[in-house]
């Protein structure tokens, strides 16, 4: 039941790389600036790429200012502002380079009440890309590779299920690009 002066809700843009997630939070961020609406942008503290650690950029270079801050309590801290009437909007990747389910990104899916999953277009075969294939030397990266690797085109390319791969370390990795 909403107790508060106005309702507040929690909007998630999920996906890959390359899918657009950044450039449609930027195009909703314009459009609450254009209707008035008081605007915060915050960003991972751990992603300085493209445009530095004050703004969200896109990977075409088109940004939008933003405070940086550690992504710990992210859900607690999102149901909060919802909860106090705040319009919430979240953009990350779901899933990581294994394809599994990516930090706090499925729960703060579980939670809002908008999510849309986008996809990017696989490098390899065009089909839909819903996986972020990490390159290491241009190979793909090794199963017990650090979760976290903050890159761009040089470090990730767009997969689809059937292209993606991730071989085990001891794995022959000639044979599988």
């Amino acid at each position: 039941m909403f107790h508060g002066t106005r309702p507040g809700w929690i909007e998630v843009i999920a996906g890959v790389m390359f899918s657009g997630k950044s450039e449609e939070l930027i195009r909703r961020v314009r459009r609450a600036v254009i209707a008035r609406k008081q605007v915060q942008v915050f960003k991972s503290h751990l992603d300085a790429r493209y445009a530095g650690l004050y703004n969200v950029s896109t990977h075409d270079g088109i940004t939008v200012e933003a405070e940086p801050v550690d992504s710990e309590a992210i859900v607690e801290a999102a149901n909060g502002l919802a909860d106090r009437g705040v319009r919430v909007i979240l953009a990350g990747t779901d899933v990581d380079f294994r394809g599994l389910p990516f930090g706090p990104m499925p729960t703060l899916m579980c939670v809002a009440e908008l999510v849309d999953k986008f996809q990017a277009i696989c490098v390899v075969c065009g089909g839909p890309a819903t996986r972020n294939q990490r390159l290491v030397n241009g190979k793909p990266a090794t199963w017990d590779s650090p979760t976290i690797m903050v890159g761009g085109r040089e470090s990730y390319e767009a997969r689809c299920r059937h292209c993606h791969k991730v071989p085990r370390a001891d794995e022959d990795q000639t044979a599988l690009l």
